[in-house]
């Protein structure tokens, strides 16, 4: 469904990607493993058209998505929730979860059927829907990131460290919610810092150092790699 190859960025002299080939194929939920400064959220960034590739191929279902707007990204369906939740605020939690339906507007039937779903996904949103996003808690903030990339009806979602600065028990539900998603038939691409929940609930993994997959493999392989354990998971 989505398939990279040989993407590259640089950002004048700095090389943030260097020739990255990955694949993430319908249905599943693969892993991107790195540390911070790997090139995560600049290949993020790429395959969402918000950050121009140097070199490369982009498909999504059979399409070229390198030179392509990144509305015209989400009107294929393949939607980008960003690191830090880049939610506005000031602005109600339902406004903030309607925004992600810009690219659907002419369907006012579908967004209110889309909109019930994501708050039955996540109740507290719906008692919290008048409330400003930015009185929520980080848990709460970050499912209203999730909720807003879901009211583009992603068929793949690029999730961008959704877990950062969670309390371990948000954590838990957090990825339980990821897994949900994907069982949904929403193929996603998630990109964490937090190796062992992420690989418990992953089909597949790559590895990035320094713009670079180091390494990949099905995500019980990569879960009991010494190298791998050692770097991100300890013991």
């Amino acid at each position: 469904m989505l398939k990279l190859d040989r993407i590259s960025l640089s950002y004048g002299s700095f090389r943030a990607l260097d020739n990255v080939s990955l694949h993430a194929d319908a249905g599943e939920l693969v892993v991107l493993l790195g540390a911070n400064g790997a090139g995560k959220s600049s290949l993020f960034l790429t395959i969402s058209g918000i950050h121009k590739a140097a070199g490369g191929s982009i498909q999504f279902a059979g399409r070229e998505l390198v030179g392509l707007k990144p509305s015209s990204i989400v009107e294929s369906g393949l939607v980008h929730c960003p690191e830090g939740r880049k939610l506005f605020p000031g602005m109600s939690v339902l406004k903030n979860l309607q925004l992600g339906a810009y690219v659907h507007r002419g369907d006012a039937g579908g967004i209110r059927k889309t909109l019930d779903e994501v708050l039955e996904m996540f109740p507290i949103l719906y008692q919290k829907r008048n409330d400003p996003a930015g009185s929520l808690s980080g848990g709460q903030q970050q499912m209203v990131a999730i909720g807003r990339a879901l009211m583009g009806r992603p068929k793949a979602l690029l999730l961008d460290e959704p877990s950062l600065g969670l309390a371990p028990l948000v954590v838990k539900q957090m990825f339980e919610t990821i897994q949900r998603i994907n069982q949904s038939g929403v193929t996603v691409l998630l990109a964490e810092q937090n190796a062992y929940s992420a690989l418990r609930i992953a089909h597949r993994a790559y590895v990035m150092e320094r713009g670079r997959i180091v390494m990949e493999g099905d995500s019980d392989t990569l879960l009991h790699d010494e190298g791998v354990r050692r770097a991100y998971i300890g013991g």
